[in-house]
């Protein structure tokens, strides 16, 4: 099943890896591998990002965070394409998602020389920027019958789907609970009246896409190739600005 119906499909800037990701989860789709065997193998890509920038080897490291971002979406495609849909592999992705992020910044933060500060207020920025992009998507999700797997509001662990161990999942969910719990109940604080709003149009989405971790992976990665390493940190700082813009725009629709 596709994330949205097809006529409500807007253009995701960050999701530039999906035709290659379709033509990976296709390949495997009659094998035994699994979207956690996509997962873990996005988990490899991303240190080797890190092992790369910490040599200076800025244009592989490059490489390894674009080739992340491909097996990112290529393990939600194989759950599609096997008709396998996960809670466990769901917050497995997003688990892994969040602590390679804090290893990418800590990893530039050493090696830009930076405060542990300012490591910690990009961090927060790049986790902010999107959780607001996914919350618009889930929210756009569940109203237009799309990918259900991702819920708006977590509060509490789902059913398991068969095959799955519900410990497992309440594992999983309390592990994303508290990693993602604080960043979904700010921005739900900053603009609550999206889930009973009328839906966005395409063209938000699409803006605020840039949020999405594809993009922020792209970013980094160009400033990495073209030798910025020292302004990536504050430029996730200022780029939070655009939330605020963002909520303005989505409440004035």
């Amino acid at each position: 099943m596709s994330k949205l119906p097809r006529s409500n499909k807007f253009f995701d800037v960050s999701d530039y890896g999906r035709p290659i990701a379709i033509v990976i989860a296709n390949a495997l789709k009659s094998t035994r591998a699994t979207p956690i065997h996509l997962t873990i193998s996005f988990i490899g890509a991303g240190l080797l990002a890190v092992a790369c920038m910490v040599y200076g080897f800025h244009l592989a490291a490059a490489f390894f965070l674009i080739l992340k971002s491909v097996l990112d979406a290529a393990d939600g495609e194989l759950a599609r394409v096997k008709q396998t849909p996960s809670y466990i592999g769901r917050y497995f992705d997003s688990v892994s998602d969040f602590l390679l992020n804090a290893i990418f910044f800590l990893a530039i933060g050493y090696l830009t020389d930076s405060s542990i500060l300012l490591c910690v207020f990009s961090f927060l920025g790049l986790q902010l920027q999107g959780t607001l992009y996914n919350y618009y998507y889930v929210i756009m999700r569940n109203k237009l019958d799309g990918d259900t797997t991702s819920r708006v509001i977590e509060t509490h662990p789902p059913k398991a789907f068969p095959k799955e161990s519900q410990k497992t999942v309440n594992l999983f969910f309390w592990l994303y609970t508290l990693l993602y719990g604080a960043f979904d109940r700010a921005i739900f604080l900053l603009d609550p009246n999206a889930l009973k709003d009328k839906i966005v149009p395409k063209w938000f989405m699409t803006a605020v896409s840039f949020f999405g971790l594809g993009t922020q992976l792209l970013i980094i990665s160009f400033m990495l190739v073209f030798g910025q390493i020292h302004y990536i940190l504050p430029f996730f700082i200022y780029y939070s600005s655009f939330i605020v813009l963002f909520i303005a725009i989505r409440r004035s629709l």
